[in-house]
């Protein structure tokens, strides 16, 4: 089975269960540990879009009590891989190359971010593919906006 049938597969297994997004969100930091930082949900994932969230804690905080900005890229950079996860086709990779960001308010809740492509790129030769991802407060304010470059390419025949 492909690893984006199993990221989907078990997103379908265990969405709909109680603590099930938090149970899918644990898998995701086991496979990437240092997303367990933030401790992250995912609120939804398909192909070309997945929604994940993070509480306002005190460990994600900086000096004047808002969510540190490294946290907040942590969510955006979990929120894009999480969906090429879902939507990079088995015969391809992906690695993240750069990330360009903009801090457009304090952060001073809960946040969500969403990574989406509209629409899907074509998967072929290599290529760098930009990921938008916009993360807002719990009032729906965009308070951050990134786009991470992603570079896919296809797997080597073994």
């Amino acid at each position: 089975m492909s690893q984006q049938n199993r990221v989907l597969s078990l997103w379908a297994k265990l969405s709909g269960l109680p603590f099930g997004k938090w149970l899918f969100a644990r898998a995701v930091c086991r496979a990437a540990p240092y997303f367990a930082s933030i401790s992250p949900r995912v609120e939804d994932i398909g192909p070309g879009r997945c929604v994940a969230s993070m509480r306002k804690r005190r460990a994600v905080t900086n000096h004047i009590g808002t969510v540190h900005a490294i946290a907040v890229c942590n969510l955006a950079e979990l929120a894009a891989g999480t969906m090429c996860e879902a939507t990079v086709p088995p015969s391809h990779r992906w690695i993240p190359k750069g990330m360009t960001v903009e801090y457009l308010k304090k952060a001073g809740t809960d946040l969500t971010a969403v990574a989406a492509w509209q629409p899907l790129p074509a998967f072929d030769a290599a290529a760098d593919v930009p990921v938008p991802v916009s993360v807002t407060d719990t009032s729906g304010v965009e308070v951050f906006r990134a786009v991470i470059v992603m570079h896919i390419s296809p797997r080597r025949a073994a």
